[in-house]
């Protein structure tokens, strides 16, 4: 059934319409959810929290985006709500991510003097798949500043455009694309410095 027509009978309150507009996306919210809290006990909180919070706000959805978006919103603010909850660091600059000779060298990203040389292989997001690597990676993202890690998150494990998530976290394009790549830069400099210690290896 069309979207817009299942958020105007929810609206009007046909929760089994809400209930089909959810299941949709309940997956997605989820896998979100414990990426970016990592656990499956506060993902889990951050989904329900996300579902009651649409079920009280779907009257003022205006569809100006499609539904999907408007839940990942809903979904960021309570992710984001738990963690000020427990005190992390979800406003911590990049640079305290990178490793200490960059951080102390470099204030570009990653690309200045000091950096790690760079290993020949494919950006992060493009390695994801392979399973030697997606434990290491999966570490690295959690260990991102929340901000960083929410903007990649929706980029490359979700699938969102560019438009789409600086719709969602409040942000011009031009400040989200700058966001995704600095985690990005940060993420493949933190590779860099895992494999060169692992293979000792000489990268120029």
């Amino acid at each position: 059934m069309d979207e817009k027509l299942l958020v105007r009978r929810a609206q009007a309150g046909d929760f089994e319409a809400f209930t089909d507009l959810i299941k949709a996306h309940k997956d997605r919210i989820y896998g979100l959810a414990l990426r970016l809290s990592g656990n499956s006990q506060d993902a889990e909180d951050v989904v329900q929290d996300t579902f009651l919070k649409a079920i009280d706000k779907i009257d003022q959805f205006r569809l100006e985006s499609s539904f999907g978006t408007w839940l990942y919103s809903i979904a960021l603010n309570q992710a984001r709500a738990m963690l000020a909850r427990r005190k992390q660091e979800d406003l911590k600059p990049i640079e305290e991510y990178l490793p200490v000779r960059v951080a102390a060298d470099d204030d570009s990203g990653g690309h200045g003097h000091g950096s790690h040389g760079l290993f020949e292989w494919k950006d992060p997001e493009k390695l994801l798949e392979d399973k030697e690597l997606r434990q290491a990676i999966d570490k690295l993202i959690a260990e991102l500043p929340y901000q960083y890690r929410e903007a990649f998150l929706l980029r490359y494990d979700q699938g969102l455009s560019v438009k789409e998530i600086a719709a969602i976290i409040n942000e011009s394009e031009a400040a989200t694309k700058s966001r995704i790549l600095r985690a990005r830069l940060a993420l493949r400099e933190k590779l860099s410095e895992i494999f060169e210690t692992r293979y000792d290896r000489e990268v120029s």
